[in-house]
């Protein structure tokens, strides 16, 4: 079982649990340093948006505190034809927010729109699946060969009201870039324990208990209300003065501040998001570069290079304030048994220069960087550093640094992959190495099928290979090896991406506020009691 939740927030959700039905209810307002622009389940697949989305929707499965999988909307299941068919028990009774009933006619409609053009949780089902069904209640998934992960990412594809979308014109995904917003974008429908009375996208968003949700609340409020607050300073100041009861993230260098502070403490610890540089390896020409007529990270010498010119120590003491984990992989080792097998080589400038040397750029070359401003812990921090340890071998980073909104809109599928080289934050919503291997190192077209969230396009007909097997694999020994040699070959032999670090967690909390805290970064307010 995965333990990853911190000890104080068990205590504080067992404490809920024992404490019954609260005596008083409450309003939670709460800051994080982006926007929850849209309200389409399917329109980005982001932690903090995700968590959001689970107030008023509803996946057939959940995860528990621990990040456990329990029944959601599927009251159980069960795998039959030796793996390649999965059924689906559908809890009975629930109602959509809007009165209409749940049943396996918007199962099967979920699955259509999420896998749709648009959509930014397309690998949430893999494209071959088959969706039966068998009564109202009752959904098979049949599947071309076994795969015994199929569930594992399904807390968050949230199951929509089939009648509602098509009667408002949403039946498919509202892409992140679109100028004009769906119905659904702007207003939500889901089975959850919250309702969504308001919401003004980059300005303020409210929640109201839904009084007819199907299971036992485990909260106290009568409200909440996000706001999002971008400056650090101004976020710090809203939880010490008491206008907020939780903010996300606190700053690094505020964290003394808070703790010493009678209102607020920071409740930190590992998360399980990797932090990474990627590279544009399609194009034959970069967007962004002065170098034309052909693709400098095309060559695997120069993506090495990048990789030996940055200093992560620098990063974590100096950027991070050593709140972060260097890592040698695109996973948390928390998450891959085999994980200590793999070691993230020195810095190494003048190495750095001789590669560029041999690919034939020894003069060196511009590139544009494309990178979060208000997304990741000191985000727009650790691209400056990297454009100060590139500029010492002889690369020119020009930094784009935006907001989270606009900086998504433009990197992802929706936006056409409009980068040449970026930082990403990636956390696998399986907290398994096959959501790492799907979306980050298999191939993709042009509109993201495949490897949805690999922007650059890294592909290799062995990596495709080796994830096939991955997937179909069920001993779980030999499917260690077999992800071991797919980051051996996408790390050491491809150089396919620079992993960076694990970020360190660092929520503040109102002192009269308890709340859960999961390694996954998900802040689920339904689990939230205020005294």
């Amino acid at each position: 079982m995965l333990k990853f939740v911190r000890g104080a927030a068990v205590a504080s959700f067992a404490g809920l649990l024992l404490a019954g039905a609260p005596l008083q209810a409450k309003t939670l307002r709460f800051a994080f340093q982006g926007d929850y622009k849209s309200l389409d389940p399917y329109t980005l697949n982001e932690t903090f948006t995700l968590g959001m989305h689970a107030a008023a929707y509803e996946g057939l499965t959940k995860r528990d505190p621990e990040l456990k999988i329990i029944p959601g909307l599927a009251e159980r299941w069960e795998v039959l034809d030796d793996g390649k068919r999965w059924r689906f028990y559908l809890r009975q009774g629930v109602k959509f927010h809007n009165g209409n009933a749940f049943n396996a006619d918007d199962v099967l409609f979920s699955a259509d729109r999420v896998r749709a053009d648009g959509s930014d949780l397309k690998t949430r089902i893999p494209p071959e699946a088959k969706f039966v069904k068998v009564d109202d209640y009752t959904v098979d998934v049949e599947l071309p060969a076994p795969n015994p992960i199929l569930h594992y990412e399904w807390d968050t594809w949230y199951i929509m009201d089939k009648e509602w979308s098509e009667a408002n014109n949403a039946g498919k995904p509202t892409p992140a870039a679109a100028t004009t917003p769906s119905y659904a974008a702007l207003n939500a429908n889901g089975t959850g324990p919250f309702v969504v009375e308001s919401h003004q996208p980059g300005v303020k968003t409210v929640w109201k208990p839904n009084p007819a949700w199907w299971d036992k609340p485990q909260h106290n409020l009568t409200e909440a209300i996000f706001t999002p607050i971008a400056s650090d300073a101004t976020r710090v100041a809203a939880l010490l003065s008491g206008e907020v009861d939780w903010i996300d993230p606190v700053p690094l260098q505020d964290v003394d501040r808070v703790n010493a502070s009678a209102n607020a403490s920071v409740m930190q610890g590992p998360e399980l998001r990797t932090i990474f540089l990627g590279f544009d390896q399609y194009r034959d020409e970069l967007l962004y570069s002065n170098v034309k007529g052909k693709n400098p990270f095309k060559d695997k010498r120069v993506r090495e290079a990048v990789y030996k010119a940055i200093d992560i120590e620098v990063i974590k003491d100096k950027v991070m304030r050593g709140a972060a984990t260097p890592s040698a992989l695109m996973i948390s080792p928390l998450l891959f048994d085999l994980s200590e097998d793999f070691k993230r080589p020195a810095a190494d400038p003048e190495g750095a220069k001789k590669l560029l040397a041999e690919a034939g750029y020894g003069e060196g070359f511009e590139v544009g960087m494309d990178c979060p401003n208000d997304r990741y812990v000191n985000d727009e921090r650790i691209c400056q550093a990297v454009v100060g340890m590139l500029a010492r071998v002889g690369i020119k980073v020009n930094l784009n640094a935006q907001p989270k909104a606009k900086y998504f809109a433009k990197v992802l599928a929706a936006g056409g992959y409009d980068t040449s080289f970026y930082l990403l934050g990636w956390t696998p919503g399986s907290f398994d190495s096959y959501n790492v291997l799907a979306n980050m190192y298999r191939c993709r077209d042009e509109k993201g099928n495949g490897g949805n969230n690999n922007l650059g396009n890294y592909c290799n007909p062995k990596m495709e290979e080796l994830i096939k097997q991955v997937l179909g694999e069920t001993d779980t020994k030999k499917r260690n090896e077999l992800i071991k040699a797919a980051y051996t070959l996408g790390q050491e032999e491809d150089w396919g991406y620079v992993p960076l670090h694990q970020q360190a967690l660092a929520w503040g909390v109102a002192k009269n506020t308890k709340v859960v805290q999961r390694a996954d970064n998900q802040f689920l307010f339904y689990w939230v009691t205020k005294e």
